[in-house]
């Protein structure tokens, strides 16, 4: 019968928070896969275990993954465990987790810690529904495709950045978003010297610029608050085009491509006057 693979959330900096649980599958375990064998180490230490240990980063290579999941095959248990908060999340793991699933094995979480609802509450902005997008490209296509997410988003956003690209991040949400969209800065969460600054976009833009952050970044930028416009495409036109050619008035076809688009009704009435 093949080993449990268990998933298991640590501390994003204070050690108390460490679960019982969570302690209790640590210290248990066969192995523990770690994304830095030494930075766990002192974990480990910290609990006095003495699990054998197999490096599993973002750019692990094949024969890592296939050690754990030979240690699995044999009826072992697996830890995997990142260097703080939850595995998978913006962390290495989904590709362990994927395999361990393909070869029969348990896979079960043991929650925890994590900087995304950590900032979320401590934000002040709505948390019902939210946006993570994670670490942004530095630079690019892919980078302003997101922060134009981020612009359009009808939740909160949350991102996570290194703190020597902070003001750059907060600069380049401020021009997408407008310097006005509120927004929180949470730095060194659960740790001596935690802070979470809010205010708008070019406040803390100007802050950050002045006053360089250290420790982990997470940002938390305010959605719009309702679903984003609709912009209106080539087929668009189209269609008014067809609904005037049957006759219909400009103000009815206005009306109709509102209905049937989901655009604004002024933005249907504009698009209709300028065929």
């Amino acid at each position: 019968m093949a080993g449990t693979l268990y998933v298991v959330a640590t501390p994003i900096g204070n050690l108390g928070d460490l679960s019982p649980r969570a302690a209790q599958i640590l210290t248990g375990a066969a192995a523990i896969a770690a994304e830095d064998t030494r930075h766990t180490a002192a974990l480990l230490r910290h609990l006095g275990a003495g699990a054998e240990m197999v490096s599993v980063h973002a750019h692990a290579p094949a024969r890592a993954l296939e050690r754990v999941l030979r240690l699995l095959d044999a009826g072992k248990d697996v830890a995997l465990v990142t260097d703080a908060g939850t595995p998978a999340v913006s962390d290495p793991g989904a590709s362990l987790v994927a395999a361990a699933r393909a070869r029969g094995a348990a896979v079960v979480t043991v929650p925890g810690p994590s900087a995304v609802p950590a900032a979320l509450a401590v934000s002040g902005l709505p948390a019902d529904r939210y946006l993570f997008l994670g670490f942004l490209p530095r630079k690019g296509g892919e980078r302003r495709r997101l922060l134009d997410a981020v612009r359009r988003s009808e939740w909160t956003v949350v991102l996570f950045e290194a703190p020597t690209r902070a003001a750059a991040l907060l600069a380049d949400l401020a021009e997408a978003c407008g310097g006005d969209r509120p927004a929180a800065v949470a730095r060194e969460l659960t740790k001596l010297f935690e802070e979470t600054r809010a205010g708008t976009l070019a406040e803390l833009a100007g802050y950050y610029a002045a006053t360089p952050p250290k420790g982990e970044i997470t940002v938390v930028v305010a959605g719009i608050g309702r679903p984003p416009p609709v912009e209106p495409g080539p087929d668009f036109a189209a269609r008014a085009r067809a609904l005037l050619e049957s006759g219909l008035s400009r103000r009815d076809v206005a009306d109709r491509l509102a209905v049937e688009t989901g655009i604004a009704r002024n933005t249907a009435y504009r698009l209709v006057n300028q065929l």
